[in-house]
C-alpha cells in the first residue's frame, strides 16, 4: 500500500496533466485519468450545462455530480468548493451567492488554480478566489463558510476523516454541505485497488458506503442525508487493463457496485444572521441630517 504522500503525489501530477489537456480527451476517460474509451464518456460526469452560472471553459468533465445544485446556497454565503478544479462548481455557487457572497476554490495542482484564475479573471468575478492547499489540511480560518461543496475529490485523499473534520472546521454553527463523490458497496479486485491510474479515475481511493457515511456522523455532523445516488459502471475496455474475461465476468456478476453519491449534512448550531442592509436609506436622493443615514 502507497504511503499517503506517495498517492497524494499520483494525484497531482495526473490532474497536472489533464489541466493542461484539451476537455474533449477527459471527457473521454474515467473521471479524467484512464485510457481513452469510447464506451466511457459521461460514465461519472453530470451535464453542467443547463445550470445557471456554468462557464463551458472551466468544465473539464472531471466530475460525478451536481453538488451545487442540491446544496442550498442562497445569496450573501460565504461558499468554499473542495479541490475547485478550473472553477466549474465555483462560478455556479457565485451565481447563487450573487456579488454579495464569497466563493473560495480549494486546490493543491497550481496549473489547475491557474486556470481557475483565468477563467475567474475573464468572467470579471472578483468576489471567487483560489487558494492553493490540501483539503485536509485548509488554508481557510474556522467558522468562515455558509456552504462546503466538493465535486468527487475526497475520494483521491488518502485520510477522508481528516477531511470532513477540516469540513467541520470551517464550517459556521448552523452551515451545511453538499458533496458528490464515488463510495463502494462490496470490495474491488485487488488488481484495481492497487493501480494508481485506477486511484486517480476516482475508483480505487473510494471507501465503502456506509464508513462514508460514519465518518460523517463521528465528525460530529447532523441530519445527514444521501440527496441522489447512481451507479457507476466501468467499461470492459477499462476493466480489460486489469483483470481476465473470468474475473471481468464475476466482477460484473458480483455484488460489488461503485456509486456516485451527493451526501448533505449540517453542522450543529444557530446560523448567525446576516447583516441587513437599509435600501430605501440607499437609494434616497435626499438626506435629512436628522435621520442618521448622513
Amino acid at each position: 500500500m502507497k504511503r499517503p504522500e506517495d498517492l497524494k503525489e499520483i494525484v497531482k501530477k495526473k490532474y497536472s496533466q489533464i489541466a493542461e489537456q484539451d476537455k474533449s480527451v477527459n471527457a473521454a476517460s474515467c473521471c479524467g485519468a484512464t485510457t481513452s474509451s469510447n464506451k466511457v464518456y459521461n460514465i461519472m460526469m453530470e451535464d453542467y450545462s443547463d445550470l445557471e452560472g456554468y462557464a463551458e471553459d472551466a468544465d473539464l468533465g472531471l466530475g460525478c455530480g451536481l453538488p451545487t445544485q442540491f446544496a442550498h446556497i442562497h445569496q450573501g454565503d460565504t461558499v468554499i468548493d473542495l479541490g475547485s478544479g478550473a472553477g466549474n462548481d465555483c462560478f455556479v455557487a457565485r451565481h447563487e451567492t450573487g456579488v454579495e457572497g464569497k466563493v473560495i476554490g480549494i486546490d493543491f495542482t497550481p496549473a489547475m488554480l491557474q486556470k481557475a484564475r483565468e477563467n475567474a479573471e475573464k468572467l470579471g468575478f472578483n468576489n471567487v478566489e483560489f487558494r492553493e492547499g490540501d483539503i485536509d489540511d485548509m488554508p481557510v480560518n474556522s467558522d468562515v463558510a455558509d456552504v462546503v461543496v466538493s465535486n468527487c475529490v475526497l475520494n483521491l485523499v488518502p485520510e477522508k476523516d481528516k477531511v470532513i473534520k477540516e469540513i467541520f472546521r470551517v464550517l459556521k454553527p448552523g452551515g451545511h454541505f453538499s458533496i458528490s463523490d464515488i463510495v463502494l458497496i462490496g470490495q474491488l479486485p485487488e488488481a484495481l485497488k492497487q493501480d494508481a491510474e485506477m486511484y486517480a479515475g476516482c475508483v480505487a481511493g473510494a471507501i465503502q458506503k456506509e464508513d462514508y457515511l460514519n465518518h460523517i456522523d463521528r465528525a460530529g455532523f447532523k441530519h445527514i442525508q444521501i440527496q441522489k445516488e447512481k451507479l457507476i459502471t466501468i467499461p470492459e475496455d477499462i476493466l480489460s487493463k486489469y483483470l481476465s474475461e473470468a474475473e471481468i465476468e464475476q466482477f460484473i456478476k458480483g455484488e460489488t457496485g461503485i456509486f456516485s453519491i451527493s451526501v448533505y449534512a449540517e453542522k450543529p448550531g444557530q446560523p448567525s444572521e446576516k447583516p441587513k442592509i437599509k435600501i430605501s436609506a440607499l437609494q434616497s436622493n435626499s438626506c435629512d441630517p436628522g435621520s442618521g443615514c448622513c
